[in-house]
């Protein structure tokens, strides 16, 4: 018999300003130059770990590591400031918010859930980690590139981000976007 698999993720929810924020920035962007999946309001959030294909029986044992991860690690706060995109401003393909402070403490921290998460079957990510808020996607191919040049340079005032918790997500992938459910929420101290 087979097991069910959830599409993971471990992520910091974001306030409600980054909402009302997309919107602006979705205006800085001609809607008829390029398809933009623009991310729904409740499913902006900040990625600390792309987990996959995850078996239901291995949610418990990624709480627990979680339990352990965070249990002396201290709330962290951060200044959601600027805008940018992967991997070139040519042909964009992932808009996002990006951040401001001391960064250190939180790369530490993704670097131990990488850590605890490696020896369960959920390897260490090789890239750096590069903390964003996904915005929206752009696919190709298609006629136009979007020229995102006002969203890049649009002025809006930093936005505090705290990260006091963390949640294990499940994602569905549907038609008209992806569904998420918390499968945990880990508070730090």
């Amino acid at each position: 018999m087979s097991k069910r698999l959830l599409r993971t993720f471990l992520s910091v929810p974001v306030p409600d300003e980054i909402f009302e924020l997309q919107k602006i920035l979705k205006s800085t962007i001609n809607k008829k130059e390029g398809r933009i999946r623009w991310v729904k309001d409740g499913n902006i959030h900040l990625t600390l770990k792309f987990i996959g294909d995850t078996p239901e029986d291995d949610v418990k044992k990624i709480n627990s590591a979680i339990v352990h991860i965070i249990e002396n690690t201290p709330t962290m706060d951060f200044m959601i400031n600027g805008s940018g995109c992967f991997p070139k401003k040519e042909r964009p393909r992932v808009l996002w918010l990006g951040m401001d402070g001391d960064l250190n403490p939180l790369q530490k921290l993704v670097g131990n859930i990488n850590d605890a998460l490696d020896p369960l079957g959920y390897p260490k990510e090789e890239k750096v980690y590069i903390p964003h808020l996904t915005l929206a996607r752009i696919k190709y191919p298609q006629k136009t590139t979007p020229d995102i040049s006002e969203f890049l340079n649009y002025d809006y005032d930093p936005i505090k981000l705290s990260v006091n918790k963390i949640h294990l997500m499940s994602s569905e992938l549907f038609y008209k976007g992806s569904v998420y459910t918390i499968l945990g929420t880990h508070f730090l101290r």
